[in-house]
C-alpha cells in the first residue's frame, strides 16, 4: 500500500437514526398478538394479502410532492440501466397497507371476488425526521372492505376491531371504539355557510382540538384566537359569533346515549342533506353493533372524532384505550388511541376512473403492544430453550441426540457449541439464554446410563432465598436415568 494512501476507516456499528433491531421476545411478542388478530379477521371471512415492499410512486399518487424529486415523505429512487436509454420509473418503499391495496383492487379487480375483504400486516417506511417514539420503520395491522357502499361494512369493521382488541388481551371495559361521520361535519359546514377548501379544513382542525382547548377554547379559535397556556397567542379561524353556533352545538351534541347523541346531531345538521345523510348513517351502524352484541360500553357515537381530512368520505372511528399508566416521571396518563379508519370511496377511484367504496381500519402494531406491556399481559422475560452441554467433544453426536429427542417431544432445546473447554461459561451461556433447565452427561454418567439434570430456575431461586440446609434438602440437579430424560425435563418445565 501506498504511503498516501489512507487506511479505510472501519463502519460503525450503529442502526440508522429512526430505525431500530427487534430481539427475541419483541419479535415473539409481536407475532403472537398478530396471530391472534389474525384469528379474529380470518374468522370474520377475510382473507390475508401480503403485497411487495415497493410501490412505484405513481401509485402512491397523495404522496407526490411538486418538485424534481419525488420522495417527500417516501424512500424514493429511480430505476437505472433502462434499455434503450431514457429515464425510469421512480419506485419507493410503501408508505401504508392501503395504498398498495387499492393498486392491488385496480390491477386484479377482474379475479377477485367483489366485494373483497383483506387483512394485511407488515412493515411500513415513511422517510419523516425521527424523534422519541416517532421511528422511520414501523408495522400496521390493517383490515379493509373494498366494493360495498353498505354501512353495514363500517359496523362490521368496528365490531371486529373490538373483538380483536379483546383477543389480543385488552379487557372490555379498557378500550372506547369511537364513531363519526365525515358526512355530519360537512353537513356543519354547510349549516355555517363555509365553502370546501382551506376554510373548511382550518375549522375542521380546530374540532379536532375540542379534547385538548374545550368549548370556549374552539369558541375562541374559530372566532378572534386565544392565548395557549405558554402565553402565546394562537390567531383565530375569522369566523363571525353566529358561524361558530353550528360547530358548537356540534361538539357538545354528545349525549347520555347514542339516541340521545343522534338526536342532538340532527338538530345541528339542521337543512343540511349532507349533514342528515351522515346523521342516518350513524344511526344504522349504532342499530347494527348492538344487534352484533357491540354494546355502548365498547362502541359509541362520538361527534369530536375527526380523521384524514382529505382522504375520508363518510364514517370515521378510532380506537380508545381507557385505563390510565404511569408516565416516566410517575404521573398518571391515559394510553390514548391505538387504531383508527374510515370510509375511503376515492382511493381506487385513482386508477380505474370509477368510483369503488371502501372501507378499513389500521391498528397501530407497535402501541398495543406497548399498552399489552403497561398492562403486564406481555413483556415478561421470555423462557429460553434447555441447554445440553459438552463435556466431551468426541461425544457431540450423543449430545446433539438428546437435544433431537427434546425437540420431537416438543420442548425447545439446544446444544452448546461454544468451546467447551470452562464448564462454568456454558453455564453462563446458559443464563444468557434464560434457560430453565441444563442437561449434562460426562464420561462417567454415560458409561452408568444416566444424566444429570439440572433445575436453572430453580437453582438460582435456593441460592438467592434459602438457608444452606434447604439447599440441601432441596437440591436444584437430579441423575435421571438416560431414557427418562425427556420425562424429568416436562416434569421441571411443568
Amino acid at each position: 500500500m501506498a504511503k498516501d494512501q489512507k487506511k479505510q476507516p472501519r463502519p460503525k456499528a450503529e442502526t440508522p437514526k429512526g430505525f431500530r433491531d427487534y430481539f427475541g421476545a419483541d419479535v415473539t411478542e409481536r407475532k403472537q398478538m398478530l396471530d391472534r388478530i389474525a384469528e379474529i379477521y380470518h374468522r370474520h371471512g377475510f382473507e390475508p394479502l401480503e403485497t411487495s415492499a415497493v410501490e412505484t410512486v405513481e401509485a402512491l399518487g397523495k404522496f407526490l410532492p411538486d418538485v424534481d424529486r419525488p420522495n417527500a415523505g417516501v424512500f424514493a429512487w429511480q430505476e437505472s440501466d433502462v434499455p434503450g436509454g431514457g429515464s425510469g420509473d421512480w419506485l419507493a418503499l410503501r408508505y401504508d397497507l392501503t395504498a398498495p391495496l387499492a393498486r392491488v383492487a385496480a390491477q386484479f379487480r377482474n379475479d377477485l371476488p367483489s366485494p373483497y375483504r383483506r387483512y394485511a400486516m407488515g412493515p411500513v417506511w415513511r422517510n419523516e425526521k425521527p424523534g422519541p417514539g416517532r421511528f422511520r420503520q414501523f408495522y400496521q395491522c390493517d383490515a379493509d372492505t373494498v366494493g360495498s357502499a353498505s354501512v353495514a361494512a363500517d359496523a362490521e369493521i368496528c365490531a371486529m376491531l373490538a373483538a380483536a382488541l379483546e383477543h389480543a388481551g385488552i379487557a372490555r371495559g379498557d378500550y372506547l371504539i369511537r364513531i363519526n361521520n365525515r358526512k355530519v361535519l360537512n353537513g356543519i359546514l354547510e349549516a355555517m355557510g363555509v365553502a370546501q377548501g382551506k376554510p373548511a379544513d382550518d375549522v375542521l382542525r380546530t374540532i379536532d382540538k375540542f379534547d385538548k382547548v374545550g368549548e370556549d377554547g374552539v369558541r375562541q379559535l374559530l372566532t378572534t384566537g386565544r392565548k395557549d397556556d405558554s402565553g402565546a397567542f394562537i390567531e383565530g379561524v375569522g369566523l363571525a359569533p353566529e358561524q361558530a353556533g353550528p360547530v358548537l352545538a356540534f361538539l357538545t351534541s354528545k349525549g347520555a346515549d347514542n339516541a340521545e347523541t343522534l338526536s342532538n346531531l340532527r338538530a345541528a345538521v339542521g337543512a343540511s342533506a349532507t349533514g342528515a345523510e351522515g346523521v342516518e348513517e350513524l344511526a344504522q351502524i349504532a342499530e347494527m353493533l348492538s344487534a352484533m352484541g357491540v354494546g355502548e360500553d365498547r362502541a359509541v357515537i362520538d361527534p369530536s372524532i375527526v380523521r384524514g381530512l382529505g382522504y375520508y368520505t363518510g364514517p370515521v372511528f378510532e380506537a380508545e384505550l381507557t385505563f390510565e399508566i404511569l408516565d416516566d416521571k410517575g404521573r398518571k396518563r391515559q394510553f390514548g388511541s391505538v387504531a383508527g379508519g374510515g370510509r375511503y370511496d376515492g382511493l381506487v377511484e385513482r386508477f380505474t376512473g370509477q368510483k369503488v367504496p371502501a372501507t378499513g381500519v389500521s391498528i397501530g402494531v407497535d402501541r398495543l403492544l406497548a399498552a399489552l406491556r403497561a398492562k403486564g399481559l406481555m413483556g415478561g422475560t421470555e423462557r429460553g430453550p434447555v441447554v445440553v452441554t459438552v463435556m466431551d467433544r468426541e461425544r457431540m453426536a450423543d449430545y446433539q441426540a438428546m437435544a433431537a429427542e427434546l425437540r420431537q417431544a416438543g420442548i425447545r432445546a439446544e446444544v452448546y457449541l461454544g468451546n467447551p473447554k470452562n464448564f462454568g461459561n456454558q453455564l453462563k451461556y446458559a443464563d444468557k439464554r434464560n434457560a430453565p433447565v441444563a442437561v449434562i452427561q460426562g464420561g462417567d454418567e454415560a458409561a452408568r446410563g444416566v444424566v444429570q439434570v439440572k433445575d436453572l430456575v430453580l437453582g438460582a431461586r435456593i441460592a438467592a432465598e434459602a438457608s444452606h440446609e434447604e439447599w440441601k434438602a432441596q437440591p436444584a440437579q437430579t441423575e435421571v436415568a438416560r431414557a427418562d430424560l425427556v420425562a424429568e425435563v416436562r416434569r421441571i418445565l411443568g
